[in-house]
């Protein structure tokens, strides 16, 4: 079944047509998965050098909102520190989207823990 589009705005349908870092890694340096209490999941892979995130990959069979969101993650965090990722909050991912629909809010706290969780595995490995 299709998800209706009709309750999301249009900058959050061409941010869906188009999701930045979408897709897998095979040999990440870190990685996490998560599920939502919604049922959607998220992976977070990760390539991070000298602490500094070089890559990020996200990917996820959820709604639309739960790919914006992974996708804002991934823009946020591509290219900062650790120290820096771990800084990124749901608020940010919200106010970046700017017009996601508050029912579906809860997408920006699954994408920002997986990332999170994913610093920790890159963390815990070290």
């Amino acid at each position: 079944m299709e998800e209706d589009l009709t309750s999301y705005p249009e900058n959050i349908i061409k941010f869906a047509k188009d999701p930045k870092h979408f897709g897998r890694m095979t040999d990440p340096t870190s990685a996490a998965c998560i599920k939502g209490p919604c049922g959607d999941e998220m992976e977070v892979y990760l390539v991070i050098s000298d602490r500094v995130i070089k890559n990020i990959k996200f990917y996820t069979k959820g709604c639309i909102a739960t790919v914006v969101c992974g996708s804002a993650v991934a823009q946020l965090a591509s290219g900062r520190s650790v120290d820096e990722a771990l800084g990124i909050s749901p608020k940010q991912v919200i106010d970046m989207l700017n017009g996601l629909p508050e029912d579906r809010c809860h997408c920006s706290i699954l994408a920002v823990s997986t990332l999170h969780r994913a610093i920790a595995d890159y963390l815990l490995k070290k």
